[in-house]
């Protein structure tokens, strides 16, 4: 029988290795799934690929698991980050699953001028990510850092990272990007667009590239979804 649950662990994962469970763990495997010992698993640690183990010892509180052998080696995304203003729980929750789908290998929350919310849990949308990760067979979860200001975040940045940012102004022209590989960043702005003097400002980095999602304007989270997607089919893995 093939292993249907897939885990993360924070714990290195290599052959004849004992992973201990999490109580949080241990309640969804032996609580909500009714395992006990003997059934297997799928455990992955970001580094070292994907592995199959089995059930050890099944407890209320905790539990360890007996990795066997290793069933995909390690798949690292794309050099991507991740720039988006967060908006409502939901969607923002939407944002990071679908940005762990798609392969973006870091994702930054950024305070814009329009931006709505005024604060994430990051430690929320971190479980959020790894979630994702354990779902849709990803062995890589990207981290999900603490927002920062859009302004703070650019005087800082290093050019070497060429930015893809997405201009609702820009709607009657085809998207398209510089063939350049090497390190990049989507940035999403808010509902309400960039302001005036951020577009302005992002306008005039030289390694900037503003690109248009189309005729009609997106919603924020649909707008994420989009971009990483025309960035993947022109420079990323998916070519």
């Amino acid at each position: 029988m093939t292993a249907k649950i897939r885990l993360f662990v924070e714990h290195s994962l290599g052959p004849g290795q004992s992973v201990p469970v999490s109580r949080e763990q241990a309640h969804y495997l032996f609580g909500v799934m009714r395992l006990g010992v003997g059934p297997q698993v799928l455990l992955f640690d970001g580094q070292n690929g994907e592995w199959l183990a089995e059930v050890a010892e099944a407890g209320k509180r905790g539990g360890v698991l007996q990795v066997i052998s290793q069933t995909r080696p390690q798949q690292m995304p794309p050099d991507l980050w991740l720039l988006f203003a967060p908006i409502k729980k939901a969607r923002t929750d939407f944002i990071v699953e679908k940005a762990v789908e798609l392969g973006a290998a870091r994702i930054l929350p950024v305070q814009t001028q329009y931006t709505n919310a005024g604060r994430i849990q990051r430690a929320r949308l971190q479980a959020h990510a790894v979630e994702a990760a354990e779902q849709c067979g990803a062995t890589y979860v990207p981290e999900v850092a603490e927002m920062v200001r859009m302004d703070r975040l650019l005087a800082g940045w290093d050019t070497d990272r060429r930015i893809m940012f997405c201009d609702e102004a820009q709607v009657a022209l085809k998207p398209t990007l510089p063939a350049t590989p090497g390190p990049w960043a989507i940035l999403i702005g808010p509902e309400g667009g960039f302001s005036p003097s951020e577009r302005e400002k992002l306008h005039a980095l030289d390694h900037a590239h503003a690109v248009s999602l189309g005729p009609r304007i997106l919603r924020a989270d649909t707008a994420a979804v989009a971009a990483i997607t025309l960035w993947q089919q022109a420079l990323g893995d998916w070519t």
